[in-house]
């Protein structure tokens, strides 16, 4: 184990009995920085794959427009983007898979980045059903707003401005929540081969851990987030696969992992 593994700071979640809880560092606050340093290597290694998964992810917010478009139910838009956070941390592990096959010298392939959603599939299906829960809870609770908001109004910005602001708040919450979740769970799931209640305590207790660096992270990729709608998805052809790369390096610099790994 590495010197800055041997001691792991204590709370609530490291000494609770639910799973085990793999040891975890204290991060400085430029970490987040190193992080999207080594994914813009991996995205320069690899500039086909890096093309290939970040036209699907500015895909996916372009079929939700195209839907909104088609049913007319523009206040959609809202629940939208937050299921596309909410889904992002389970299609970004074929990225993790890029990164962890270069930081073996191996060449990645696409089917290699495929065979490994099997190879914890169990947890991992776990872990995508959770996130499919949280989503399908945050859409009924966007829906519950969407009717208290008095229908016979205009739908002007003045008038709209109160839902926006609740269901952004309300957004931002179940966002949090879903990061506290699951920003090191599937790299963890891949990586160690674990059960699911342990992955999440590690994830959680490795936020809990570093709650300044981890906040930074987490605002870095909500406004990789919203760079992507405001250029209308055009953003997430790059921004997407850096963050999903930079993650893999910010789970192995963060939580102990099988062997031995030194950052220069």
């Amino acid at each position: 184990m590495s010197d800055h593994f041997k001691i792991t700071p204590q709370n609530a979640i490291s000494d609770s009995d639910i799973a085990r809880v793999i040891p975890c560092k204290k991060l400085s606050m430029n970490a987040p920085i190193k992080w999207l340093a080594l994914g813009l290597k991996d995205a320069s290694q690899e500039p086909g794959l890096t093309l290939f998964f970040g036209l699907i992810f500015a895909a996916i917010p372009w079929l939700i427009i195209e839907l909104v478009q088609l049913t007319g139910w523009h206040l959609v838009i809202m629940p939208a983007i937050v299921c596309f956070m909410l889904i992002g941390p389970f299609l970004a592990a074929c990225m993790y898979d890029v990164s962890w096959e270069l930081e073996k010298n191996h060449e990645p392939t696409l089917r290699h980045c495929v065979k490994t959603l099997k190879r914890n599939a169990l947890n991992e299906w776990g872990l995508g059903i959770l996130l499919m829960l949280l989503m399908i809870f945050w859409l009924r609770v966007a829906s519950l707003i969407h009717a208290l908001y008095p229908q016979f109004m205009d739908k002007d910005f003045i008038n709209l401005l109160p839902f926006l602001a609740v269901g952004t708040l309300v957004g931002a919450a179940f966002t949090l929540l879903v990061f506290f979740i699951s920003a090191f769970t599937q790299p963890i799931l891949m990586e160690r081969k674990v059960d699911l209640a342990t992955a999440l305590l590690t994830n959680m207790n490795a936020i809990w851990t570093n709650k300044a660096p981890m906040m930074l992270w987490a605002f870095i990729i909500l406004t990789s987030v919203l760079i992507g709608f405001a250029t209308w998805f055009v953003g997430f052809i790059f921004l997407m696969p850096l963050i999903g790369y930079a993650t893999w390096h910010g789970y192995i610099d963060t939580i102990e992992i099988k062997r031995e790994r030194t950052f220069e």
